[in-house]
């Protein structure tokens, strides 16, 4: 019998990891299954420029792995048994179970209100093609003078803000941050970020704690723990667009899989669940240490390297080669800001900012050049191949799980 692997959300990391396997194994030997409840891959790090007004390229999943040894399946994941080594599956045409003997869990995360009252039901965000389609209407019927508020001044909510800004720049723009906007950067990443700000219009909030969330806008509060006021009361918006965090789905907490108390599957350096062998997680479902044993943030930098690794360890198990030993690092920070403008901020391998930044025009172009590399890693995922090797079962006793 073929071993079977499935892998769960084709984002940047599940369909990396498919691509992968595809790439290291045998196809008479194994069974790849890609399950997404999209039927296209959807560039994530582009919905902010899908919910300001821009048109993003097709890639349907079937055609990108048709003849490369994946089968896709177009279904939601409901429910995982990983010690009954099945998933069940929710498509238009009734319900399915689906066996496993190898499971990669990519199921990625969506967006977190942390509890905070109406911030489900009066605002919008990006963290999805549907979400970012209805800010996108929501937007397009904002007469001028209309006043948007971004909550969260992560790299999401820059973004958001500042491609909104450009695009209409009819509207008020302002970003609300708990902390002070982008204050990781480094100084010089900083003091481009408050001037794009400032020329495209958009207010900066910083130190202010939104505590509430209602059709008129946002409530704010002190902030008891800083010395800087960021001032309480109402913030009116007539749209408000939530970005200040995400969160994992929360089908991988249902099993009895070890995960974190935010509910990501806590997984060894090679992407394995530390309570299942036979379970991999990547993306923003999985929590691992990356340089300097920090965890890897939740980002398209952390989940496609995961994958590599994940597909790597995988393979060499199942076809008794030696296991590689990776640790991931990075190296830059991507920051759009609009079209023409941007922030590539050097970092070191544990993830902190150094002095060193390319801001501009140039920094726009990078950006551009490193989210469509991202996506064309997925649009070609056995590219090159590799020899692709037999699984250790066929040519001696047993797999090797080193």
């Amino acid at each position: 019998m073929k071993h079977r692997i499935v892998v769960l959300g084709a984002g940047y990391a599940g369909a990396n990891a498919a691509g992968r396997l595809a790439r290291r194994l045998h196809r008479d030997d194994v069974e790849i299954t890609l399950v997404n409840a999209d039927p296209d891959f959807v560039e994530r790090v582009r919905m902010h420029q899908l919910a300001s007004g821009q048109d993003l390229p097709r890639r349907v999943l079937g055609d990108i792995f048709g003849h490369r040894g994946v089968r896709v399946s177009a279904a939601r994941v409901t429910a995982v048994d990983v010690d009954r080594h099945t998933v069940d599956l929710a498509r238009p045409q009734g319900a399915e179970t689906l066996g496993y003997d190898s499971l990669v869990y990519a199921l990625g995360s969506t967006v977190a209100d942390h509890g905070v009252p109406g911030a489900a039901e009066h605002s919008y965000n990006v963290a999805g093609k549907d979400a970012a389609l209805r800010l996108r209407a929501r937007l397009a019927a904002l007469p001028p003078g209309g006043r948007v508020l971004v909550v969260g001044g992560g790299l999401t909510g820059i973004e958001t803000a500042t491609e909104i800004a450009e695009s209409r720049r009819d509207l008020a723009v302002a970003i609300a941050a708990r902390g002070r906007v982008g204050g990781w950067l480094g100084d010089k990443a900083q003091r481009h970020l408050r001037a794009t700000l400032d020329r495209l219009g958009v207010s900066v909030r910083d130190h202010t704690l939104v505590t509430r969330v209602d059709s008129r806008g946002a409530v704010a509060g002190a902030l008891a723990d800083t010395g800087v006021s960021g001032g309480d009361g109402t913030i009116p918006a007539d749209v408000t667009v939530w970005t200040a965090g995400f969160a994992v789905h929360p089908i991988a907490a249902a099993t009895t899989l070890t995960v974190s108390d935010t509910g990501r599957i806590v997984v060894d350096g090679t992407m394995r669940s530390v309570s299942h062998p036979d379970v991999y997680a990547i993306g923003d479902a999985a929590v691992a240490a990356g340089a300097g044993g920090r965890p890897l943030r939740m980002s398209c930098a952390s989940g496609i390297p995961m994958a590599w690794v994940a597909a790597d360890a995988l393979a060499a198990r199942l076809t008794g080669r030696k296991v590689p030993e990776t640790t991931i690092g990075y190296t830059i920070q991507c920051i759009s800001l609009g079209r023409a403008d941007g922030i590539i901020q050097r970092v070191t391998p544990d993830d902190r900012a150094t002095s060193t930044a390319v801001t501009g025009r140039t920094a726009a172009r990078l950006k551009e050049f490193v989210c469509a590399g991202a996506a064309w890693s997925v649009a070609h995922p056995t590219v090159l191949p590799r020899r692709r090797h037999l699984v250790a079962a066929r040519t001696a006793p047993g797999v090797v799980t080193r």
